[in-house]
């Protein structure tokens, strides 16, 4: 696990995520700029309660509120894809 992948999981905990995959396609865009700079490249599958009554939006808020000092630099792209347990398919 790479310093930024172990970075975005520890702030992140805080959303008590009862599903947390984070995925590191930093070799699927090798040569793009933000790569070629040394800035990761993730996708994020997070469901937690935390995110019942929010909008995608403010989703995506929690999470970047929590991360977003890490980009563009550890982090060059987030993917999330943020649902509730009752929306997410099990």
């Amino acid at each position: 696990m790479t310093i930024a992948a172990a970075t975005l999981r520890d702030r992140l905990a805080p959303l008590a995520a009862s599903v947390f995959e984070l995925a590191d396609d930093s070799a699927e865009h090798a040569g793009h700029a933000g790569a070629a700079a040394g800035g990761g490249h993730f996708s994020l599958l997070i469901v937690s309660e935390h995110f019942i009554g929010l909008s995608r939006l403010a989703r995506h808020r929690a999470v970047l509120d929590r991360v977003g000092d890490l980009i563009p630099h550890p982090v060059h792209a987030l993917a999330i894809r943020a649902y509730t347990p009752d929306e997410f398919p099990s």
